[in-house]
């Protein structure tokens, strides 16, 4: 991967994820796929799509005739402060989110195979490159997808999340890959269907990721009688683009009622939100993010970490972040009086780790109270070391402190960690901790870091300091598949690249004409390549018997059914100028 200024940026968790853009391995007919589609939206897509798309697919330096070069794109893309990466089909939505937030497009190595040309549901670089890159440009669109990734790195995600999103790139694994047999794609179609009618409560991330849907990947702009198109997933496909203009396609006007709006991937949407401008999006955002355990904090937001069963952050009043697997809520009146975490926890400040509270120090968990002292009715988290002291708390003195909701700690005060002004911590030796005859932590365990705080009030998804932390996003398990063709797909791959070299080359008009009659005796099923050679005896000239020959045989196939339909009589339209 060539670095940048913005690639320097990101986190090494998020590393592991990325891999070298395999471009080697793209074939002469994957270049003419992207050809076809990128001449299609070119010559389609004025008349439909946001005005800052055509804009930014100039400025992002995107081909029409190849398959965009990472290392070209981000040469480009610095210049309007983003850069692209290659990944290996879905990442978690997670990583996906977090990527976005340091201003860093995730692009799927991928290309859709030809039967797929019309609309893919796996993401593939036509998608990426040629969907979500364009619109960036547009710096108010780009501030809400960067502050999108931001609220989607703080989301609280289940494992019901997990488990759909690993039913979801199976199946799109399997469907970019044209060997795969009908059965396995079936069988792959009924297991996500399974967990989709076993719906839960739906997570943050879940819901976030519904609006997002609807905004980045479908989205729609201007009014409801007359929208344009800005949503990757729609300016991508070259069916769904003319098809959500339909009447039989439900437009909505975007509101935070979106987040109740699922979405198949498998399918066209039977309904699409549209936004008045831009600017409405990250208010909507704002509303969603109001009702996230980040900004809520209490009880419920503690209950969203629980659920969690991962690692997340809890923020107490004093500004210390808790971070690690919280397994433990005692409370009472509705409010946290006790946290317990498990195994690696961490200690934090402003999202960065304390001196000496890591995940070595505090390898098996931790665990503390939350709330005022009782009978003090100042927050002990903002006492002077004077009214510390007043209230009898010294360090080196051995205390017994109380706290309104009865929770008990005795031990020797050996240190206060203080920031900003603010107590976060109380560390004590020979301690123990109980509360209504339980004890929550004994003396031989070791040094008692106490919390200090009088309330929770934030918790979100993740480590405060992911690298402090050990972070890792592991590759995924499950790889898209290197496809491997038969000899003779790999001889229509040659022809497809005669055609090309002839484009770009020049040479012998036979060629062409050697190729067609190849084509046609070998590979009767073919319906772009025979475009191709048209397109260049029509700018030859003086080949009138060849071009009907070949329009008559495209024509034909058309009838076969709906979908060469569209594609042959677009592409004719093309080639022909007509």
């Amino acid at each position: 991967m060539e670095s940048n200024d913005v690639l320097d940026k990101l986190p090494r968790h998020l590393l592991n994820l990325i891999i070298d853009q395999p471009y080697a391995n793209y074939t002469n007919q994957d270049h003419a796929v992207w050809r076809y589609i990128l001449r299609q939206n070119v010559k389609y897509l004025p008349q439909v799509a946001h005005h800052s798309y055509l804009q930014g697919l100039a400025r992002t330096g995107i081909s029409i005739d190849r398959i965009p070069n990472m290392y070209g794109m981000n040469r480009i893309l610095k210049e309007i402060g983003w850069a692209a990466v290659t990944v290996d089909g879905f990442i978690p939505p997670a990583a996906f989110m977090e990527f976005q937030a340091y201003n860093v497009l995730v692009i799927a190595a991928d290309i859709r195979p030809i039967d797929q040309v019309l609309y893919t549901p796996a993401p593939d670089i036509i998608h990426e490159a040629a969907g979500h890159a364009p619109i960036i440009a547009d710096e108010e669109y780009s501030a809400y997808l960067r502050d999108f990734g931001k609220a989607g790195t703080k989301a609280f995600s289940s494992a019901y999340d997990n488990k759909v999103y690993e039913a979801i790139r199976h199946l799109s694994i399997l469907k970019a890959d044209p060997y795969t047999s009908f059965f396995a794609i079936q069988e792959a179609e009924e297991e996500l269907d399974k967990l989709s009618k076993l719906q839960e409560e739906p997570s943050e991330m879940a819901l976030l990721r519904n609006l997002h849907w609807w905004t980045v990947e479908y989205g729609l702009i201007g009014s409801v009688e007359n929208p344009k198109i800005y949503g990757a997933g729609l300016l991508s496909s070259i069916g769904e683009s003319h098809n959500c203009m339909k009447p039989k396609v439900k437009k909505l006007l975007y509101s935070l009622d979106a987040q109740n709006y699922t979405f198949d991937i498998t399918t066209q949407q039977p309904q699409l939100f549209v936004t008045p401008d831009f600017n409405c999006l990250n208010t909507v955002l704002d509303q969603y993010l109001d009702t996230m355990a980040v900004r809520k904090g209490g009880l419920q937001s503690l209950n969203k970490a629980l659920s969690s069963a991962s690692t997340s952050t809890v923020v107490y009043s004093s500004g210390l972040q808790v971070s690690g697997k919280l397994v433990k809520i005692h409370e009472q009146n509705q409010e946290a009086v006790y946290l317990g975490f498990e195994g690696p926890s961490m200690l934090s400040f402003n999202y960065q780790q304390l001196k000496g509270q890591g995940i070595k120090h505090h390898p098996d968990g931790f665990g503390s109270p939350v709330g005022n002292l009782k009978g003090i009715s100042q927050g002990i988290e903002t006492m002077s070391e004077g009214e510390l002291e007043a209230n009898g708390i010294r360090v080196g003195d051995i205390l017994d402190i109380e706290f309104d909701s009865g929770v008990c700690v005795n031990g020797m005060l050996l240190k206060i960690t203080c920031k900003q002004g603010k107590n976060l911590i109380f560390t004590f030796k020979d301690c123990s901790v109980n509360y209504k005859g339980d004890q929550l932590f004994k003396p031989n365990w070791g040094i008692y870091d106490m919390a200090i705080g009088k309330s929770i009030i934030s918790t979100f998804a993740g480590p405060a300091d992911p690298d402090a932390f050990q972070l890792e996003y592991p590759a995924p398990v499950e790889k898209t598949h290197h496809i491997l063709h038969s000899d003779d797909t790999i001889k229509l791959y040659g022809l497809y690249g005669k055609v090309r070299d002839f484009r770009v080359n020049g040479g012998d008009s036979t060629i062409l004409m050697e190729t067609w009659g190849t084509l046609k005796s070998n590979y009767p099923d073919e319906w772009l390549l025979p475009l191709e050679i048209l397109e260049e005896l029509i700018n030859l000239k003086g080949q009138s018997e060849l071009e009907e020959e070949i329009i008559r045989f495209l024509k034909n196939k058309a009838d076969e059914s709906d979908e060469l339909q569209n594609l042959i009589s677009d592409g004719l339209a093309l080639v022909t100028n007509c």
